[in-house]
């Protein structure tokens, strides 16, 4: 495997975990009816984007009824993606 296709699996990877964020969001949006497939769609994703959404939950208190963190997260994410890009280049 080159070093190319590394950093093109990463790049997948940071993309793949951003969607998640999206999704979660899009997600909580919509009532759920216990035990159905939708919950435990819901309950998969936020297993995996609750920690680190949760990072920021404890600095970022919701404004106006709105949960900001999940924007401050991609934007950190982003930032994260761009140094490791360096660090592998």
């Amino acid at each position: 495997m080159g070093l190319y296709q590394l950093v093109s699996i990463v790049q997948r990877l940071f993309d793949i975990y951003g969607w998640l964020i999206v999704a979660w969001c899009l997600m909580s949006w919509v009532p759920a009816r216990p035990g159905g497939f939708f919950d435990d769609l819901r309950g998969a994703v936020g297993m995996l984007v609750e920690p680190y959404l949760g990072l920021f939950r404890r600095f970022i208190p919701p404004l106006m009824g709105v949960d900001w963190s999940p924007v401050v997260a991609i934007l950190v994410l982003s930032v994260i993606e761009r140094l490791v890009y360096t660090i592998l280049l």
